[in-house]
């Protein structure tokens, strides 16, 4: 199953606690190398009359870092990457580095699934926002390591929230909206403590494979505040211009120790994408190969954005929902090709390095199909 899998965007592993007492700090997971990228400064929504707030005792405060970004918008034809705003994260060097394709974007190809019953085009109920899926079989690079001016001929990105889009195409906002955001702990517990996940004995539950604090979504009240806290997030995305979210870890309640389970994560999905919708954004969902068809539609997902599908064999699992609306990311070369061979008619295919670099770092690897 997909959950079990290696997960393989950070270059070293984390060894963590299950639980750690309330009130104990965690590390900054840099070894990770993941924190560079994962939404610091996202913000927190102004409180609204008509959407109830968590249980009593918790305090209202600006969201750790709450700044809007001012790095300008980039041309797709600027040079030079954007520098980093901290320490490059440790990579692992692969066997050779790849320049920018100069590739041209990639013909639309016929469906392999059914279509969806959804226009391509949405409209909400009671609502003039529209919103749609990123193009399919497009030329894609995934930038949430760092942005910087698109290789020529790609037409969709992924990058983090706090980075501006690129100019002139499509662009996905990635937030980690299931999780804690490593150096935002100390936030967490002091303005919405009752929205960490406990164990029996109070003790704050840890997601072993990233040494991050998991968000507790296991009722309709937790799941409405945190809604309202990830909603201010999704505002900063529509307000930059990006077209979709990507919100990452659907799949943590797999990692919490049975505290958690599916039916709440896609109910909670399913009041993300109704905001993001509300905003005019399309919403992925990010990997969780087993999820059904119907759960997805539950969720209000629109399109995939999967990790490794081509390595795991699950890339039909997602096509089988959402026909040529998938995003396929491989972090090598066998992967890659495996991708390529199976998909790289009909779907957006990449192979990016296992830290997800900016062109100039040494483990910068960029190709796609």
């Amino acid at each position: 199953m997909g959950f079990n899998r290696r997960r393989t965007r950070a270059g070293l592993a984390v060894t963590a606690a299950v639980t750690i007492a309330l009130g104990v700090g965690i590390g900054a997971a840099g070894a990770s190398g993941r924190q560079d990228w994962w939404g610091r400064g996202q913000q927190q929504p102004a409180p609204t009359s008509s959407t109830p707030t968590e249980a009593a005792g918790s305090t209202a405060a600006p969201a750790p870092g709450a700044t809007q970004s001012t790095t300008p918008t980039d041309s797709p034809a600027s040079a030079a990457p954007a520098p980093a705003t901290t320490a490059t994260p440790t990579a692992t060097t692969p066997a050779t580095t790849v320049a920018p394709s100069s590739a041209a974007p990639k013909p639309a190809a016929p469906a392999t699934a059914p279509p969806r019953t959804s226009a391509p085009v949405r409209k909400g109920a009671g609502t003039t926002a529209a919103w749609a899926p990123p193009p399919a079989n497009a030329n894609f690079d995934y930038q949430i390591g760092g942005a910087y001016a698109p290789p020529s001929g790609v037409t969709v990105v992924s990058r983090d929230s706090e980075a501006s889009p690129a100019a002139g195409i499509y662009n996905i906002c990635y937030v980690n909206a299931f999780q804690a955001q490593p150096g935002a702990e100390s936030w967490w517990k002091t303005n919405h403590p009752n929205l960490l996940l406990r164990d029996a004995n109070g003790n704050l539950v840890v997601d072993e494979d990233w040494d991050e604090l998991m968000l507790d979504f296991s009722t309709e009240a937790k799941r409405t505040a945190l809604t309202r806290i990830v909603g201010g997030w999704i505002d900063t995305c529509a307000s930059k211009g990006f077209k979709a979210i990507e919100p990452d870890n659907l799949d943590s309640y797999t990692r919490s120790k049975g505290l958690l389970t599916r039916a709440q994560a896609v109910s909670y999905a399913a009041s993300l994408s109704a905001y993001a919708h509300s905003k005019g954004l399309a919403v992925a969902q990010k990997n969780l190969a087993e999820l059904s068809t119907a759960d997805a539609r539950k969720a209000g997902f629109d399109f995939a954005v999967a990790e490794e599908c081509a390595t795991w064999n699950e890339c039909d699992a997602y096509t089988a929902t959402y026909g040529n609306h998938v995003i396929v990311i491989e972090y090598t070369e066998s992967g890659y090709t495996k991708a390529c061979r199976s998909h790289g008619s009909t779907l957006s295919v990449v192979l990016r390095d296992l830290d997800v670099t900016t062109p100039g770092s040494r483990s910068y690897v960029r190709k796609a199909c």
